[in-house]
């Protein structure tokens, strides 16, 4: 990436004309320049805030297009923009995607030398630079602040604002320091962004940076692309959980998974890995390099899963993660939305996935209780832990419960939910409840869920003897429902507020006040009903329609896998993630309009004026070859597409598999579903001579390779001389 200036002539060329109306030079920056049409949803209204010099406090879901809110002034007003960012690696990624659409931006942080700092500085003082990127610590310097006051700042944007809440768990102090740019550049206007808070949140970021009297805009938190599920970690290991619904759902994409402790997130990117994916772990205790090639890995490929603590995520940009998998319960549910909020940024179909069980409750109960926060502090973030419990114990949709946490009302269920498309069924639990609650009260509330679901249940062993408890009036009454069962209603019982861990962590479990009205009668309690031993949630056609896919049509596959291909080509040789070249969306937009001329890329979205004078040529080119080729317009499947195309230029499947980084058998594969489509033949794709075909005919016509399609005593009969894709090839031509 270009560290000391802009590397081409493409930087800062469009200028929106000074004399047009401030909204109408925004309009010109976000079309000629991001290549969008219009704003959505608020963007117009904080933008036009903004370039008129006053505050904005401004709450936007994740891939709300939040960036933009102060991009735009930033290139209407004149001046350098300054942006506070609280980690390096976003600072990265937002100023590589500023110098791909033609904005000289740049950020000021530890990874720079003395010579590159000095070249941001000049070119701050001499007005050329639009935005630059500084974490608090930096910006708060008091030598970086006398910097500031000799230039011209057209603005001040605080990303990641909710990092002022003490509530929050990536409570940054210095930011409540960023108070004192209201003072010192009193006349320059400040933006604070988020993308996750609540009303207390809201109003303690208002106070703290001086923004009482900013507007303030609450886009819908709404991610109706997300679709969340929450399952039951029950009897089935939740690793082998997590992987029927990564097969089911995402056998190829990219992802996040997280998990509670450093181990577990080794442990579990280990797993997978044996399992055949390509996953890496992520956590605090790791070496700050191996961090940083970690998330430089998961920023540039395709279809990587990483395994991580809560210490991976805030800030990444990455727009194609097609899932966010928990298999702990998150601190909160700000927590849950803002870590499930970093898949789908990119507006398609996405995943929320999460297993939990009760030691998940017992273990966030203790590290709460354990903390050293003040007992205010600990009354917060339990409540809060509790609304996320209820939101998981929730028989009604789920993003209506998600949603009214932060204000906003969702009319109808949303059908984008697990309890949506497959409502869970409820029945009148209260004579088991007291049953459980009557358990836990006779065996003096001195012991955790296993050992009362044994008594429950009747089990006999030394310990329930040795406490006498096989002689209680309790002992076996349980027989509707086995271990699984009982601790099914115990968590919603701790859920529902009726029993409560013991503050030591010991997970002993003791009645509360609420829990006595129950017992007698006065209050009823409606249960979940546990789902199958072994159901994983969802039928298979249900799995299906909801995996994450960008849509094109069958015929226009090949294209868009020929264009991603393209992209990976852009972005090794920019040496910047392939989503900073362009989305999955505008790839799927050229993939259907198949624009022939330049100025027909205009109208394509995410393409601006710096990147269409860059890499049109080469997406047009691409375009072109596959228009002119009437053989690409079929159903196959788009990566064998790509392959048939590379055969149709003339490259053998040697170089087509060196080309596309492939294995030879795949290659032929792809060749042998062409050749039995009818598109091309299998002289074409082989170099046999005919007396290799008839051998290789007449051995399947007598070990019945024709009838049964099995190539393996073929292989076998013509002493492995020739390979499986070759002799898959000519199978195909005779089917």
């Amino acid at each position: 990436m270009a560290l000391t200036g802009p590397q081409s002539s493409d930087h800062n060329l469009f200028d929106p004309a000074p004399d047009a109306p401030p909204m109408d030079r925004a309009q010109q920056v976000l079309e000629t320049t991001f290549g969008y049409k219009s704003f959505r949803g608020p963007q117009a209204g904080i933008v036009e805030t903004v370039i008129g010099g006053d505050d904005a406090l401004v709450l936007m879901p994740t891939g709300g297009g939040k960036s933009l809110c102060y991009q735009v002034p930033a290139l209407v007003r004149p001046g350098t923009a300054i942006v506070v960012s609280p980690l390096i690696a976003l600072m990265h990624d937002q100023v590589d995607a500023l110098l791909e659409v033609g904005v000289d931006a740049a950020f000021l942080n530890s990874t720079l030398d003395g010579y590159q700092q000095r070249d941001i500085e000049q070119r701050f003082h001499a007005g050329t630079l639009k935005l630059l990127y500084v974490a608090p610590e930096r910006l708060l310097q008091e030598r970086t602040l006398s910097m500031l006051e000799q230039g011209r700042i057209s603005l001040f944007a605080i990303d990641e604002a909710h990092c002022v809440s003490q509530w929050g768990h990536d409570f940054r102090p210095e930011y409540r320091q960023l108070r004192t740019l209201h003072t010192r550049f009193a006349n320059v206007p400040r933006i604070a962004l988020t993308a996750t808070a609540d009303e207390r949140t809201r109003n303690e970021i208002a106070v703290e940076l001086n923004l009482e009297n900013a507007a303030r805009f609450v886009a819908s938190f709404d991610r109706p692309n997300i679709r969340y599920t929450i399952a039951e970690a029950g009897s089935m290991a939740t690793r082998e959980r997590l992987w029927r619904f990564i097969e089911a759902e995402h056998a190829t994409d990219a992802g996040i998974v997280y998990c509670l402790s450093r181990k577990a997130v080794e442990e579990t990117a280990a797993w997978l890995t044996a399992r055949g994916r390509t996953a890496i772990a992520y956590h605090a205790g790791l070496p700050g390099d191996v961090r940083h090639a970690a998330q430089a890995r998961f920023l540039a490929e395709e279809g990587l899963i990483v395994v991580a603590t809560i210490a991976f995520g805030m800030g990444i940009d990455k727009p194609d993660v097609r899932f966010v998998a928990h298999l702990n319960l998150p601190k909160s549910i700000e927590a849950y939305y803002q870590e499930t909020g970093r898949a789908g940024r990119d507006g398609e179909p996405a995943n929320a996935w999460m297993a939990y069980g009760f030691q998940d409750l017992i273990q966030q109960r203790h590290w709460i209780n354990q903390s050293d926060g003040s007992e205010e502090h600990k009354r917060v973030q339990s409540q809060r832990l509790d609304t996320l419990i209820g939101l998981c114990e929730t028989a009604a949709c789920r993003r209506q419960a998600l949603l009214a946490y932060f204000g906003e009302r969702l009319e109808k269920p949303c059908g984008n939910c697990d309890n949506c498309l497959n409502p869970p069924k409820t029945q009148d639990g209260t004579v088991a409840a007291q049953k459980a609650l009557s358990t836990v009260y006779r065996t003096g509330e001195r012991f955790g869920v296993t050992y009362v679901v044994e008594v429950l249940t009747g089990k006999s062993n030394a310990r329930i003897q040795q406490n006498g408890h096989d002689k209680l009036s309790v002992y076996g009454i349980g027989d509707e429902y086995d271990a699984q069962g009982w601790r099914h209603l115990f968590r919603q019982l701790v859920a529902a507020g009726h029993l409560a861990p013991d503050d030591e962590g010991h997970g002993t479990l003791q009645l509360t006040d609420s829990a006595r009205p129950l017992l007698k009668g006065e209050t009823t309690f409606e249960m979940r009903v546990a789902a199958p031993r072994g159901a994983t949630g969802g039928s298979k056609s249900r799995r299906s329609s909801a995996k994450a896919k960008i849509s094109v049509a069958p015929g226009d596959g090949g294209l868009f896998e020929a264009l991603k291909s393209l992209r990976r080509e852009l972005a090794s040789k920019a040496k910047v993630p392939p989503y900073v070249i362009c989305h999955d969306r505008t790839l799927a937009e050229l993939a259907t309009v198949k624009p022939q001329a330049p100025d027909e890329l205009s109208d394509i979205t995410g393409l601006g004026a710096a990147k269409i004078k860059r890499y049109g040529a080469a997406l047009l080119a691409t375009i072109s070859g596959f228009a002119g080729e009437p053989k690409l317009q079929n159903n196959l499947s788009g990566t064998i597409n790509q392959t048939l195309a590379l055969h149709l230029k003339g490259h053998d499947a040697e170089a087509i598999a060196a080309d596309r980084g492939l294995e030879l058998a795949t290659v032929y594969g792809h060749l042998a579903d062409a050749i039995e489509a009818g598109l091309i033949e299998a002289g074409d794709v082989l170099d046999l001579d005919p007396a290799d075909l008839d051998e290789i005919t007449s051995t399947f016509e007598r070990v019945g390779t024709l009838e049964s399609g099995k190539l393996g005593p073929a292989h076998a009969a013509l002493d492995g001389r020739f390979d499986y894709g070759v002799l898959k090839c000519v199978l195909a031509e005779l089917a």
